[in-house]
């Protein structure tokens, strides 16, 4: 069940004068190492031009994630101890320490017999194995870490059964770009070919959800499979790698001193001459706005983007899902675009006279049914992997191929030292202050008290906003539930929000248990409803057993929303098969060993949730919900 809803491009050089806007230097600026004064040669903008790479930073914003980006510090091996040999390793023990050299920790599986090799040596590699209840739940979990981390985790699954199961995740994972590698066991090589017990082609059947996919036929091909599954998952633009392994094959040995091939190409920079022409396009507009994706959050460059916004007062939009890109308190951020979106955010963004795409995919959701950019609207676009041009797509003034931090810090560098004239920032802000103040207003929360039967799904997002910290993990399955998510918290932290952009039903909770996993001492609340809830509401078993602090809030119906609300846009068809039993949600957790509580009305809402943050257990907060309502902008009444 499902939510509804590359190629590069030579750079292209500025093109005739722009208005007028005038940036002259400020005396009274730090000095930033800029070459002889260069300056962008246009006669109505300088910008200096420093083109010294700053180091890279922790995000201030995000500083409690730098542990997981860290390495394994490289040691000197001492001069008087003789080294040890290097070791002979079985195919299965030679793939987990590849992976593990590039920042695995965590393993997500439902175990099989097709790959017990494989079990014993991500074990012996110091790789932490997680038993999940279902195979789609696993690789949900093998995704979210890597969207939550930047780091990839594995899933792995047995067989042709197996691998159907990690197909969603592994789908998510290529929308989301989350690096992921999902590891399938097959059948032995002497049976291929042969119809087998659960066999297919499994490369050729489900590689094609993946970045790269490949079945390793021989011992002596592990490192080049290897390799290039690393290169496909981590380099460029992330997304999953798939390697099929025959049973047999895990526990052959590999010579001595077969050496792990874990290089990387480096990323993408934009050259000088692109940064600038970018800085121009931005500083002489009227109403520019940034569209900040996905890009972003991976490349931890929050901070840089809300700098550059503020010395060129932009405003910026985040792509769907991706809320977190900076803090929707800062008075530059004017919402996120797609399903939830106010009519405000999309009018915003199809007005810009100069429209930057900054790490973002524009997505069906993202662009309004790709409708944005608009036919003639001036836009920009800088990506690790530009999107391949399109004929829905209207050409871009200049496409850049860039890694997001190094382009943003560099462009930071860049506007040190160089003022915009007054009365440019002066027109911006108040335009700026406008836009803002029409946001908040089409975001705000009826206040008034609801008195209808069940909750009311606004008041209950504001409560979750107003009681969890600023760096709780929110994680969101699909359903129209999510359109108040969208519309109405505030994220005020980046990397504190998991969403699928692929609207896969039953992400939510195994979203939250890998969260929480990775971070034991942090809130993390999952949002469902009850159809996506129901189908991963036994990993509710693995959140306990993993013994994991998470609540899990579920908006209950009893049917599944979204189809329906199709289902009565198109005006026949009603009901069928979207109607739902009642499920005792509340009663299903505490049969798990979690706790379980029932909300029937707004005001015992706050108390259960404080509650259920104070404990040290898992809870589900099961929340009656009328059915009258559809969205923010189609409420009960």
């Amino acid at each position: 069940m499902t939510e509804e809803g590359t190629g590069d491009r030579p750079t292209d050089t500025m093109a005739g004068p722009t208005e007028a806007v005038a940036v002259s230097e400020d005396p009274t600026a730090p000095e930033t190492g800029a070459a002889d004064g260069e300056t962008i040669d246009t006669p109505d903008v300088e910008l200096a031009t420093d083109t010294t790479e700053p180091e890279p930073e922790a995000e201030p914003a995000a500083a409690e994630h730098e542990a997981d980006f860290k390495q394994e510090a490289d040691v000197e091996p001492d001069a008087d101890v003789e080294p040890e040999p290097e070791p002979i390793r079985t195919v299965g023990r030679y793939i987990a320490d590849a992976l593990r050299a590039v920042g695995v920790r965590y393993a997500f599986t439902v175990p099989g017999e097709s790959f017990l090799g494989l079990l014993d040596g991500l074990d012996e590699a110091g790789i932490r194995i997680v038993a999940a209840r279902h195979e789609g739940a696993a690789a949900f979990m093998a995704e979210a870490h890597g969207q939550l981390t930047g780091r990839p985790a594995i899933c792995i699954g047995t067989r042709a059964v197996g691998a159907a199961n990690l197909a969603i995740g592994i789908h998510t994972a290529r929308q989301d770009s989350s690096p992921m590698f999902a590891l399938v066991g097959q059948v032995e090589r002497r049976f291929l070919g042969r119809e087998a017990f659960q066999e297919i082609d499994q490369a050729a059947t489900f590689g094609g959800l993946a970045r790269y996919a490949a079945e390793i036929r021989d011992a002596a091909d592990t490192p080049a499979v290897v390799g290039e599954a690393i290169r496909a998952a981590l380099g460029g633009r992330p997304g999953p790698a798939l390697i099929s392994i025959p049973e047999d094959i895990l526990d052959e040995t590999l010579p001595a001193g077969t050496p792990l091939d874990t290089a990387r190409p480096s990323s993408p920079r934009a050259e000088p001459d692109e940064i600038r022409t970018i800085l121009h396009f931005l500083a002489s507009a009227d109403r520019p706005v940034i569209l900040a994706g996905g890009g972003v959050l991976r490349a931890r460059t929050s901070s840089d983007l809300i700098r550059l916004a503020e010395l060129l007062d932009v405003p910026v939009i985040a792509g769907w899902r991706r809320g977190d890109v900076i803090s929707n308190d800062h008075p530059l951020y004017l919402g996120m675009a797609g399903f939830g979106a106010p009519t405000v955010v999309r009018e915003r963004l199809e007005r810009a006279d100069a429209l930057l795409v900054l790490g973002c995919r524009l997505s069906e959701i993202t662009s309004f049914g790709y409708r944005v950019p608009v036919a003639g609207q001036r836009w920009a676009l800088v990506d690790v992997e530009p999107i391949a041009p399109r004929d829905d797509l209207p050409e871009p003034f200049i496409t850049v191929r860039s890694d997001a931090r190094v382009f943003v810090r560099a462009a930071v560098t860049r506007l040190h030292g160089a003022v915009i004239e007054a009365s440019v920032i002066d027109a911006r802000r108040a335009t700026n202050a406008a836009d803002r103040s029409a946001w908040e207003a089409a975001t705000a929360v009826d206040e008034g008290a609801w008195t209808g039967p069940g909750v009311h799904p606004g008041h209950t997002v504001a409560t979750l906003r107003r009681v969890l910290p600023d760096d709780a993990i929110v994680t969101t399955d699909a359903g129209n539930f999510g359109l108040w998510v969208a519309r109405h918290f505030r994220f005020r932290r980046p990397g504190t929000f998991l969403g699928p952009t692929s609207g896969a039903m039953g992400y939510g909770l195994p979203a939250a248990i890998a969260a929480a996993l990775v971070h034991r001492d942090r809130a993390v609340v999952a949002i469902a409803g009850d159809g996506g809830f129901a189908m991963t509401m036994a990993e509710l078993e693995t959140a306990v057993r993993e013994k994991v602090r998470l609540v899990a809030v579920v908006f209950d119906n009893e049917r599944y929303g979204t189809i329906r609300m199709h289902q009565d846009r198109r005006g026949a068809g009603q009901g069928i098969a979207t109607d739902l039993g009642s499920i005792d949600f509340a009663a299903i957790a505490r049969a798990c060993g979690a706790r379980g509580v029932r909300v029937d009305k707004d005001d015992d809402f706050e108390p259960a949730l404080r509650q259920a943050l104070a404990v040290d257990r898992p809870t589900v907060i099961q929340l009656a919900l009328d059915r009258a309502w559809v969205s923010p902008d189609q409420p009960a009444t």
